[in-house]
C-alpha cells in the first residue's frame, strides 16, 4: 500500500532566502550611495573669489572680490557670504588674488589691530616686492648730520599695500611704500619717521609676494 504524499509546503521551503534579502538591499544601499554623492556633487553654492590681492586691514566689498559658484558641501559656512561682503568686513590675513576668501580671514573693522603708514626706505627694495609681499622695517637712528648708529628691527611683520619706486636717485633707488602694520608698532614708525632715521624695507625670508 503506497503511502500518500502531503501536498502541503515544508518550512524551509515557505523561508525566505536571507541571503537573497540582505543582496538586494545592499544593491539598493550602493545604488542610493552613488545617486546622493552625484547629487551632492551637483550642488553648488556662491562664494567669493579675490579679483586681486588683499592686504589686511583693507574693506572686503564687491570692488575687490566676484561671487562664484562652486561645490563646498558641508564647508559652505566656512567661507565669505554675501550677508558678509555686505556688512563692512576687513581682511584681517593677505587673501591672494584668486583665493576663495575664507570666514575667518575677515573680520570687523573695529577689531582690527592693525593700520596703514607709508614709510619711505633709504635704498631701493627688490624687485620681488609688491602688495602682499610680508616685510620688516628697520630703522638706523641719526646720531648726526650722515652718521647713523646701527640699524634694528623696527616692524617685524608688515604686509606691503603698495610700492613706489624713485629710480633718479645717485647711488641706488629709493622707495617709498605703504605698509599695514600692527597698532603697537604705529608709535614707534612714527617716532622713527620724525627724527630721520634711515629707514629700510626688506622682505621676510620664505614669505611670498
Amino acid at each position: 500500500m503506497t503511502a500518500a504524499v502531503s501536498s502541503r509546503p515544508t518550512r524551509a521551503s515557505a523561508r525566505p532566502d536571507l541571503r537573497l534579502i540582505l543582496g538586494i538591499i545592499l544593491v539598493l544601499a550602493s545604488i542610493l550611495g552613488v545617486w546622493f554623492t552625484v547629487q551632492a556633487a551637483r550642488t553648488t553654492a556662491p562664494a567669493y573669489v579675490a579679483t586681486r590681492t588683499i592686504v589686511p586691514g583693507e574693506a572686503v566689498t564687491a570692488d575687490v572680490v566676484r561671487s562664484v559658484e562652486v561645490s563646498l558641501g558641508g564647508l559652505s559656512e566656512s567661507y565669505l557670504s554675501t550677508a558678509d561682503v555686505e556688512s563692512g568686513l576687513v581682511a584681517t590675513r593677505t587673501i591672494e588674488v584668486g583665493e576663495l576668501v575664507p570666514a575667518a580671514a575677515v573680520g570687523s573693522a573695529d577689531a582690527a589691530r592693525t593700520t596703514r603708514v607709508v614709510v619711505r626706505s633709504a635704498v631701493d627694495v627688490p624687485a620681488s616686492v609688491a602688495a602682499g609681499t610680508v616685510v620688516e622695517v628697520w630703522a638706523a637712528p641719526q646720531r648726526e648730520r650722515g652718521v647713523y648708529d646701527a640699524p634694528r628691527i623696527l616692524v617685524a611683520d608688515a604686509t606691503v599695500v603698495s610700492v613706489a619706486r624713485d629710480e633718479s636717485m645717485i647711488g641706488g633707488g629709493a622707495a617709498q611704500l605703504e605698509l599695514v602694520i600692527p597698532r603697537s608698532d604705529v608709535a614707534a614708525a612714527l617716532t622713527a619717521m620724525s627724527d630721520q632715521s634711515a629707514l629700510s624695507v626688506v622682505p621676510v625670508a620664505g614669505a611670498g609676494s
